[in-house]
């Protein structure tokens, strides 16, 4: 598996320190940070997924942990929208550059806001996908925010 993807260019550009982890994704897996975090042995609170959506019709990047779900009310509240809505798959892809299952908050192909679940900034470490299926990146949680230019809120449901 290659360990150069968009996000790890992004993430050594701006010189920040981060290590790859690797595991066998299960396409079939209902959700696939809680397959990572399996795989990978840890905390699924510390496995950030990554979530592609629209608040009053504007793409918007959510990163909350693994074992959360977003809550669409207090995502559009954040950004003082009306509504919010998750965001369609083959739209994701092609606005991130990265494949669903795959999508990372670091190096999309066009630059959204971010916003990140302010409870996973408390970790020394999480992981986020690296871009590619089987990926993650471990980094401190506020270098992650730094990288993405991401706001911190509470955005679980």
């Amino acid at each position: 598996m290659p360990r150069t993807t968009p996000a790890t260019l992004a993430l050594r550009k701006l010189g920040l320190a981060f290590r790859l982890h690797t595991y066998i994704y299960d396409s079939s897996a209902e959700s696939t940070g809680m397959q990572a975090a399996e795989a990978l042995g840890v905390e699924p609170a510390r496995v950030l997924k990554t979530l592609m959506t629209e608040v009053d019709g504007l793409p918007i990047c959510v990163v909350l942990p693994a074992d959360c779900e977003v809550s669409m009310k207090k995502l559009a509240a954040a950004l003082a929208g009306k509504s919010a809505n998750m965001m369609q798959p083959a739209d994701a892809e092609r606005l991130t550059g990265y494949h669903v299952g795959g999508i990372s908050p670091f190096g999309q192909k066009k630059r959204v806001p971010v916003l990140i679940e302010r409870a996973a900034l408390s970790n020394t470490t999480v992981f986020v996908n690296g871009g590619q299926r089987g990926l993650q990146i471990e980094i401190d949680p506020n270098d992650a925010a730094i990288a993405t230019g991401a706001a911190a809120h509470a955005l679980t449901a």
